[in-house]
Formats: C-alpha cells, structure tokens, sequence
C-alpha cells in the first residue's frame, strides 16, 4: 500500500480543512438568513376579566331582565407579542368579552404608554371580543350600548383595562425567541347563516364561487418558543356568541370561551401524561384531575366513613387572597415555564349562528318565515335551536368542543412556518361623512357614507334573539306609530333620510348628541402583519359575504409584494378596538333584515371599508406612512352610572357568612354524571370580583386529612348561582352545583364557597364556608 508523501498530505489536509470552514461559513450564511426571516421573539399572556357576577346588565342582546347572577365559568384577556428582534412589534388581545371598546382602548393605550413609551401605541395593539352576549356590560362611552345596564359601570369597566393591561405585560416580560407556525380547515357543523334570504340577495355568480353561505375554514396560527416548545395558539373562525339565550344570567365565555378553556386544559394534561396526540369521548372533555391525583382505594365503605368525618363547619372568616390561593389552575403551574395560551378569536360572524338546527317557532315547531323571521308575523316566537337544544348549556359544550377539536387538529399538523416581517398600519376614520369611490352600472361615482342610524328591523332582533313588540326582519317601510315614538327623540332630516335609503330610519344615533353622543363616528382600522399571515382589524361584524369581500380586495394589493410569498393568509378579526354594530354587503342592505338595519353608516358602508383597507394595504407593501386621521373622543368624564352600589349585606339571625344552608345528605355517595348542588349563606359578588380567584371550589381528599383542589369557576362543570329574595335585600345565597365529569376520579369530595361581604360602614369581609363530604364512585 502506498502512502501519500508528507508534502501531499499536508496538501491534502490544508485543502480539506479549508473546505470544511467553507462548508460551515456557508451553513452560517444560510442559518442567519433563515433567521433573519423566519425567527421572531413571541411572548404570550393571559389575565381574569370576569368582572362583577350581579346586578350588572349583559352586554349583547340588549334585554333589560337579563341580570348578571353567577358564573358559569370565568372570562380571561388572552394577548399575544410578535416582534423582530430589533424591529416592529405588534399586540393582538382577544377579549372574552362581547366586543370591543374605544374607551377601554384608550385607557390601555394611556397605561402602556405611561409603562412602555412609544413601544405599543394604538398602531400596533389590537384589542378584541369574542362576541359572548352572557358578560356584564357597561363598558362601553356611547349611549345606545349602555341604556340597558343603567349606564356606565366602572367595575365592569376596571376590570378589563386592568386585565387587558396585566396580559399585555405577561407577554411582554415572556418575549423569547421563538417560531410560528399556521394551519387551516374546515369546520362544518359551528355555524349557519341566520339571514339566509339576506345573502340569497348577493349576486349569484359571485355566489357560486363559494360553497356554503358562511364562511367555515377556522386559520389558527401556533406559538412555540426556542426553549419551552408549543406555548399557545390563536385562531380565528367566525360563529356568533349566541349559544346561551338571552335569558341566561350565569357569566360565561360562551362557545369561544368554552373552546379556550377545553384546549388549554387538553394542552397541560398531554403535558402531564407526555403525550403529543388526543383522543376524544363523545361523552366527556379531557380534563387533568384524574392524571395528577392517585385514586384511593375504591372501597366504598372505606370512603363513607372517611367521608362522614368531614361534615360542613360553620362559616368562617378568609384573607382576601384565600380564594386566589386555592384556584386550580394557580397551582398547578409549573415554575419558570410561561403558561399555555388558546384563544378562539372572533372573525366575520354577522350572519353566522352557533344554533345549528335552524330557526322553528317555539308555538308550532314549524320553520320560521323565510323572509322575516316571524312566526303568524310575531318576531317574539322565532328562535335558533342550538345541537343541545334545550339546554343552552350542552349547546355551548358541543359548539366550543367542534371548535376546539378543529384546533387540537389544525395544531398538532401545523408545519407551515410563519416568515417575513411585522409591520402594521392604523387610521381613524370619520364615517359619518366618508367618500367614496363606487362603481355604479360600469361608471365610476362618488358617494357618501352617512350619520349612524339603525332600522326598524334592528328592533326586530335575530332568530339568536328575537326582539319584542311588532317590529320583523325585513322591514324596508317602517310604521306611523313607531315614527312617532321616534321623532320625539330625534327627527332624521331629509338629506340623512336620502342617505341611508332604503333604510327606514327608526334611531338616529349618529346625530342625539344628548346627554352626549349615542354612537360612534370616528372608527380605526388596522392591519397588522406577521410574516405571510396579515389580520385586519374591524370595529363591527362583518357578514359572512362582505368579510369575503374585504378579504380578497386586500389580498389582491398584498399580492402584489413579493416578500409574502405565494401563500398570503389573511384574517378579519371582528369587533374590535371599538364597535359599530354590522356591515352588509350594499345588496344585503337593500333587503334591510337584522344586519342590514344594523348597518349604521348607510349602503356604502362596505365599499367605504374596502376603499380605504385597499389604501392601508398599499402604505403597508410600499413602507409608507398613514395619516393617523381624527382622533376619537374621550367621553369618561361624561359617563352617567344608575346603577345602585351595594350597601351592606346581612344573615338572617343565627346564621353565619358561608353557612351551608343547603347540604348534600349525609352518607352521600354520586356517580360520574350526576349533580351535586349545595346552597350557602352568602354577599353581593360585586363586593370582591375574587378576580384571579374563585367563588367556588370543589376539592378532594388526598390521603386522610389533605385537601386538593380538583374543579373551581374556571371551569365548564361547576356553576355559581347568586340570588336574593327580593331586589333590596341584604340577605343573599349562593348555589354551586358541580355536573360531576365523566373521567373524574373516585374518592371524597368537598365543596367550598369563597365571598366577600360588605359591612355598613363600608368594610369588606372575606369568608368561606365548605360542604359535607361525598363519595363519588365510577
């Protein structure tokens, strides 16, 4: 054998050496580029929004007896930060909460700004609502959104700027290098189209390009950090919060806030028992109790004894923070790792609802009229029946878990990486007087928008929720008596009247300026971009149609710029910043049901979105700035609250604060799928929000003396009721009724009440009560 000479070898190892750093100078170069592109810091947050559980209104169906009293489970302020490691930034929160607010904006912006700088600025944040119609209301600075809840409500207002704020600083302090990745599918069984006649109003050929009448491809994008791995996801599908009634009075996130809650819980038990798939049961959700506490021995006449040594003391006094100490998901955290974030967020829902087995009247069982949504020509008798129909609660279930399951899925297969630059673009505009460029039978004219004013078939309500008197969808004439009504309000001249036509005008919001304006004018629209995947931010509900309008105008200018690739993903997250009630498309205006006489700032509504969508898009793809347009107005210091404060709060004789005055009998023993309810001596839930805490607990006997806590109000299966026995009472009660779950673990349990009661003189005092203990077997 020969070997090579001295010479050639050093040859050879100078020249092989020389190829190998060539070899990693070039895997540098290409690293730092896909970096450079692909590489984001992300940052998630999450924070309680409840807000109070009594005497407050809820916002969204506008009933004046549907009164906050309990909760079903708790509302939360999800955030997510996307920034370039030395660049743009931008803030998406979505708010389990009917819609957003532009006072609540400002508010934020005023506290970030007073945190932060010029680092979040009304450019880049974007705050959203889910659309629940079952939170407490009187949020909101104009009139015509808070006649219902008696006004403004500070608390329900506090609660979410604080909130809102304490979730944007967790995902700033939780920023970390980290990757994004996106997905979409389909849902096919979360929506239907509530206006049908409305979009059959639509051009059929522009019709036929789409093949259902609402939009069902749910976009979800996944967050997953350098060092953690997966730590959240946001997605956007459009169905309206509509799955509890307009007689409900339990708080809840309704079917988004359901999903949220089912997908984090699913993401902390796979982490616990290391698996990266799901598997699902018709029957139950996924739930962690059962993985991280051991089943005792299942004797039961074992667990009877040990049970009958826990019967319900009497109630006690708490610290403030007891509630806060003993919540679920509080301890369950691991240290150090940034919580798992989901959030279902809003799209364009205004035609689109989660009662999926059509509208029937409630009298004859038979279909609704077509056209008007009527039932022998009363509105009243008209409703959409949920899949659980009737138990609004079981519809809510089954709509959260549709959405819920599409997630886990479009999670675990997301592997379309996210890349490219942030960016944003933001600007007021005045609505009630917009121009307009629009095409009218192939000439090119200019129109205006108009003064907000609402329709005679807004009073109608939706087969969601109907409203009263004789008012029906699909009025375009309107009636002498209600003109009356009207005029002695406000009189709309003949100039508004011509500019909202066919509109029968039965409020003129834009121009009752008294006791100060009763609906916006000046609205923001924003675009924000992360990489290929773009949100667009509206501040009303947007049809299923013209949110498809919307969309593919911008993306059409998006496509323009190379740098997003061939694969432009681009979302319409709705209710947002601010609100404006509807958009229709200018044929679904002409047919004046719900949304059409919703639709405030007249025909040309839609067009005016595109129009100046289209001018956000092009400043975006150019790297132009914007002009940032009239700023809206701050109307806190005009704000008038009726609603009554809590005086003080009183136990019948004898009888202590957290008193179980209703206990589960003795030697009880349930099985997985019964309720368990139990009644206690309680105070005005207004008294302490217990806002990262919890009114109700369920917990369950580890060993022979250790109790853990197993389910409290954040979750679906145990319910807060509140009531008095009359309206001025100092007396009241609280109800918790714990639906025990499927895959629960057999043993002792407990169940526990967290309050806070108000004395004369102001005072607050936190108490608690608990149960007997029970057995629940298989």
């Amino acid at each position: 054998m020969k070997f090579p000479s001295f010479c050639n070898l050093s040859v050879w190892r100078v020249s092989g050496t020389m190829g190998v750093w060539t070899f990693l100078l070039l895997l540098i170069a290409l690293l730092k580029s896909d970096v450079a592109n692909s590489n984001y810091l992300i940052g998630l947050g999450s924070y309680d929004i409840t807000g109070p559980a009594a005497d407050v209104n809820m916002m969204g169906y506008a009933n004046t007896e549907q009164v906050a009293s309990g909760v079903h489970f708790r509302l939360r302020a999800r955030t997510f930060i996307v920034g370039e490691p030395k660049g743009n930034r931008v803030v998406f929160v979505n708010l389990d909460a009917c819609m957003g607010s532009q006072l609540v904006t400002i508010k934020v912006l005023e506290r970030l700004k007073a945190r932060y700088g010029d680092i979040y600025t009304e450019n880049n944040v974007a705050i959203s609502g889910i659309h629940t119609h079952a939170g407490p209301g009187g949020y909101l600075q104009y009139v015509v959104y808070i006649v219902t809840s008696l006004g403004f409500v500070r608390q329900s207002f506090d609660v979410l700027v604080d909130g809102i704020e304490k979730s944007i600083v967790q995902a700033h302090e939780n920023l970390r290098p980290g990757s994004i990745f996106v997905n979409k599918g389909e849902i096919l069984d979360a929506g239907v189209n509530r206006s049908p006649s409305g979009y059959l109003n639509n051009p059929a050929e522009e019709r036929n390009k789409y093949k259902y009448n609402v939009d069902k491809e749910m976009s979800l994008l996944k967050f997953v950090d350098d060092q953690w791995g997966p730590v959240g996801s946001f997605n956007w599908f459009a169905t309206h919060g509509t799955s509890m009634s307009r007689t409900n009075s339990l708080v809840s996130g309704d079917n988004k806030g359901a999903a949220a809650r089912f997908m984090e819980d699913w993401f902390e038990r796979k982490g616990s028992v290391r698996k990266d798939s799901v598997e699902f049961d018709d029957d139950s959700l996924p739930r962690r109790i059962s993985n991280i506490i051991p089943s005792l021995n299942n004797n039961h006449h074992e667990l009877l004894e040990l049970a009958a040594s826990f019967q319900s003391p009497p109630g006690r006094p708490a610290t403030k923070t007891s509630s806060v100490a003993r919540r679920v998901r509080g301890v369950l955290r691991q240290d150090g790792k940034p919580r798992f974030v989901s959030a279902f967020c809003q799209s364009n829902c205004g035609d689109v609802s989660p009662n999926t087995l059509g509208a029937f009247c409630i009298d004859t069982g038979l279909p609704c009229d077509f056209n008007h949504s009527t039932c022998g020509g009363k509105n009243e008798l008209c409703y959409g029946k949920g899949p659980g129909y009737p138990d609004e609660f079981e519809s809510t279930r089954i709509i959260g878990e549709r959405q819920f399951k599409k997630a886990v899925e479009l999670f675990n297969g997301a592997s379309e990486q996210v890349k490219g630059k942030v960016d944003f673009r933001h600007a007021f505009l005045d609505f009630s007087k917009l121009e307009v460029n629009v095409s009218i039978g192939g000439a090119s004219k200019i129109v205006k928008t108009c003064p907000a004013a609402m329709g005679f078939g807004f009073a109608a309500g939706t087969t969601d929720g109907p409203g009263a008197f004789d008012f029906k969808q699909g009025d375009d004439q309107g009636n002498p008596f209600w003109r009356l009504v009207r005029n002695l309000l406000k009189t709309p001249d003949k100039e508004q009247i011509d500019c909202q036509y066919p509109k029968p005008i039965l409020l003129d919001t834009g121009e009752m300026k008294l006791p100060y304006d009763w609906a916006p004018s000046i609205l923001p629209i924003q675009i924000l971009r992360i990489g290929q995947f773009v949100i667009l931010s509206v501040p009303g509900e947007f049809t299923t149609m013209a949110g498809r309008r919307l969309r593919d105008a911008v993306k059409t200018v998006l496509s323009g710029d190379k740098s997003f690739g061939s694969n432009i993903h681009v979302v319409i997250a709705g209710l947002t910043n601010t609100y404006s009630q509807y958009v229709t498309t200018f044929e679904e205006y002409e047919v004046q049901r719900y949304e059409g006489a919703s639709t405030l700032y007249g025909p040309h509504t839609l067009s005016a979105y595109i129009q100046e969508f289209k001018k956000l898009a092009h400043a975006l793809i150019s790297g132009l700035p914007v002009e940032s347009g009239p700023q809206p107005p701050d109307l806190l210091s005009k704000q008038i609250g009726l609603l009554t404060p809590v005086v003080m709060d009183g136990t019948p004789l004898g009888v202590n604060f957290g008193d179980c005055t209703s206990d589960v009998p003795k030697n009880s023993t349930f099985k997985r799928g019964d309720t368990v309810s139990v009644t206690f001596c309680s105070a005005c839930p207004r008294n302490d929000l217990m806002t990262e805490g919890t009114f109700s607990l369920v917990e369950y006997l580890q060993g022979k003396d250790s109790w853990v806590p197993a389910y409290d109000d954040d979750d679906f299966c145990l319910r807060f009721k509140w009531s008095r026995p009359f309206k001025l009472s100092t007396h009241s009660k609280a109800t918790l009724e714990w639906r025990i779950p499927q895959d629960v673990a057999p043993g002792v349990y407990r169940i526990k009440h967290f309050g806070a009661a108000k004395g004369l003189l102001g005072s607050t005092r936190h108490f608690t009560g608990s149960s007997s203990a029970f057995v629940v077997t298989h």
